[in-house]
């Protein structure tokens, strides 16, 4: 059973971020703020949940919250700044562009690069513990996968409609036989130290 708030008193935005280990695409972040009396039966970790119980929620949570924010970092400014740094980049972007300032950050995980002056808990699986939390990962992974979706229009050839751009041995192979296009993460590895290209 999901928490409904840390803390009844405060205005708690929960933030979660999609794609972290993904070998493409950017890196997605949503922070949003639930009202204390929100209530839903099927809101969960979004991996816990299939892709038509995500698209389910995710109006009901646009609807319903107070406020919500999704951001993004880029291939480009991952391979600058490393995965880490971008999750928490695309973290402060979402909790920025939230149309009601928070008094108090639920982030999942259990490192966080403090927000301005904003007291943040980070909360390991804090996406099966608390409602916001769980909410922002369902806008995060549905709004990267719509994106990677889009990614997959332009290069079918690795398979991204199925992978969402994650190392599976189709994408690895697809990887081997065609390159890498300008949305592959080069500080990544793509490949097997045996097969590795000349990046």
């Amino acid at each position: 059973m999901l928490k409904k708030y840390l803390d009844k008193t405060l205005i708690e935005a929960g933030c979660d971020e999609a794609g972290r280990g993904c070998l493409a695409g950017p890196v997605f972040a949503a922070a949003v703020i639930l009202p204390k009396n929100f209530k839903n039966k099927l809101l969960d970790d979004s991996k816990k949940l299939n892709d038509k119980q995500r698209k389910e929620l995710r109006p009901i949570i646009e609807e319903q919250a107070l406020a919500f924010a999704v951001a993004q970092v880029s291939a480009e400014e991952i391979d600058r700044i490393n995965i880490l740094n971008a999750s928490f980049l695309a973290m402060h972007r979402a909790i920025e562009q939230l149309k009601i300032v928070p008094e108090s950050l639920l982030i999942d995980g259990n490192r966080f690069k403090k927000y301005k002056s904003i007291p943040h808990h980070c909360i390991i699986k804090g996406d099966g513990k608390y409602m916001s939390i769980a909410a922002a990962s369902i806008l995060a992974k549905t709004y990267r996968d719509d994106h990677v979706d889009e990614l997959h229009l332009e290069h079918p050839e690795y398979d991204w409609i199925n992978n969402k751009t994650y190392g599976t041995l189709k994408h690895r192979k697809a990887i081997e036989q065609f390159g890498i296009t300008i949305h592959h993460r080069k500080s990544f590895t793509l490949l097997p130290k045996q097969l590795e290209l000349g990046l």
